[in-house]
């Protein structure tokens, strides 16, 4: 049968408070310190990384100001989107009623 702690001698109470203590700090030490070591061991090959295959750099291409949203279709593709742009427009408008 489990011995409750209030029927323990003072010093075996004290005794295993303190190897409880002593094996809370040394737990959440070496876990402490692993979660250290992983954080410095991730960036350093994360700068491995990029020095040997650095990133390329996305080409920025400015698109024209459209006036309005027919003359998007008109340019963009012509007879196609024209035809999609209708089938939402009529979609739209048979949602709404």
């Amino acid at each position: 049968m489990l011995t409750l702690l209030t029927n323990l001698p003072r010093d075996v109470l004290i005794r295993q408070l303190q190897d409880g203590l002593v094996l809370l700090v040394l737990g959440m030490g070496f876990v402490f310190i692993f979660l250290a070591i992983l954080v410095f061991t991730t960036k350093w090959i994360s700068r491995l990384c990029m020095k040997v295959s650095p990133a390329k750099q996305p080409e920025v291409k400015k698109a024209p100001v459209q006036a309005s949203a027919s003359a998007a279709v008109q340019t963009t593709g012509g007879v196609k989107d024209a035809e999609v742009a209708a089938a939402i427009a009529a979609a739209y408008a048979k949602s709404r009623n």
